[in-house]
């Protein structure tokens, strides 16, 4: 458990121990939820599909290409809820292959368009 108050900063930091030095690690996902077990029902978005969702999110830059390392600030669910969960999905690419999905960064799903 991480005790916060609600006018406090959350920071996170994931780093992915592997030895190969050309591995990447990037943040796709990540999402609080007053339930551990269900991210679906009620939760709230802080980052999807690389996109920043939350205004309080502020990524940090590492030169290590295996750490990722951000901050939130949990205003309205810590003031309705007595604990959250946070949840993140995460990418793990080559850092030489510039198509990857670490390199894409926000991929905002608009709607597709067909024409005849």
């Amino acid at each position: 458990p991480y005790y916060v108050n609600t006018n406090q900063d959350v920071f996170i930091r994931a780093t992915l121990y592997y030895p190969d030095p050309n591995l990447m690690l990037f943040i796709d996902t990540c999402m609080v939820s007053p339930n551990p077990h269900d991210f679906t029902t009620l939760s709230y978005d802080l980052i999807r599909n690389g996109c920043v969702r939350d205004p309080t999110y502020r990524n940090y830059y590492s030169q290590d290409k295996k750490i990722v390392q951000f901050k939130f600030r949990p205003l309205g669910f810590l003031r309705r809820y007595s604990a959250i969960y946070l949840q993140c999905r995460m990418a793990i690419c080559n850092k030489y292959n510039y198509y990857s999905r670490c390199y894409h960064g926000c991929m905002a799903r608009g709607k597709i368009g067909t024409s005849n």
